[in-house]
């Protein structure tokens, strides 16, 4: 009898406190996060590993910057930090976070292609950081996507195609980074109620272009400027041709002129 008490307290505990039956999955990702990004401001001091094995207690989140839902990670938002160091792939096995906010800090480095994983994803907002790299495409697999903002950082390569997959994304921006390529005409020309994104989304990557971004302008001379210049310099050069010709036949004339006086000079008179 006194065992199935015990038993039957153990489980209440549970129910009531899910702080003691904390989910191992968001500690290895906070765990891993805290490793691989550093604090240089100290805004994360309570960001220990004894907090890591109970972050929440219900709704209650015993970490800065962390949200809980049902006793699990549900929002992290680590924003203006100066944070800097990379993004840990271990982010992935936050299975039950929404939100993801680390923008403005000083993080560089790759987006991990593991955050495909994180399949209740609605909001992912890494802006104004240092960030390289392509853009993974495996993010087409959160499909709870509706906020993708990437704005201000160094991400380089094409804009994937599979992006477009995402109905639910109403949100769209990177712009100001170092793309190139074509704009997917499923993210800059999207058709029926799909959300649309104006230029602003896209503009500020040099090599980027396609709509809604203004018809691309060569720096270069336009075709009418390479043809005017090649009639002016044939023109010009003709003119040349031409008064060189006149010279040479007025130096000509006058030495005939002048050798006829004299020879005039040298006949006797009859």
């Amino acid at each position: 009898m006194r065992y199935w008490s015990l038993l039957l307290l153990f489980l209440l505990t549970c129910v009531v406190l899910p702080r003691s039956c904390s989910d191992p999955s968001d500690e290895s990702c906070l765990t891993h996060l805290s490793q691989s990004l550093t604090d240089p401001l100290h805004n994360l001091q309570n960001w220990t590993k004894s907090t890591f094995a109970n972050p929440c207690s219900g709704f209650t989140s015993y970490l800065p910057g962390a949200t809980c839902n049902n006793g699990r990670i549900y929002k992290l938002s680590l924003t203006n930090l100066s944070l800097q160091g990379s993004i840990s792939p271990y982010l992935a096995n936050c299975t039950n976070l929404q939100s993801l906010d680390l923008s403005s800090n000083l993080i560089s480095g790759t987006i991990p292609a593991d955050l495909q994983n994180l399949v209740n994803l609605a909001v992912l907002n890494l802006s104004s950081n240092r960030l390289d790299g392509e853009i993974p495409p495996q993010l087409a697999l959160c499909a709870y996507l509706n906020v993708i903002d990437l704005h201000d950082n160094f991400l380089s390569g094409q804009i994937p195609q599979q992006l477009g997959l995402l109905v639910r994304l109403s949100a769209f921006d990177v712009s100001n980074n170092k793309l190139s390529g074509s704009i997917p005409a499923v993210l800059g020309n999207r058709s029926g109620n799909l959300p649309r994104f104006n230029a602003t989304s896209f503009q500020g990557n040099k090599e980027l272009y396609g709509y809604p971004l203004p018809p691309y302008k060569s720096k270069g001379l336009s075709v009418l400027a390479i043809v005017g210049i090649g009639l002016g310099s044939g023109f010009a050069s003709l003119l040349i041709s031409f008064t060189g010709v006149c010279i040479w036949l007025k130096i000509t004339e006058q030495k005939m002129t002048l050798d006829e006086g004299k020879i005039s000079q040298l006949m006797p008179d009859y």
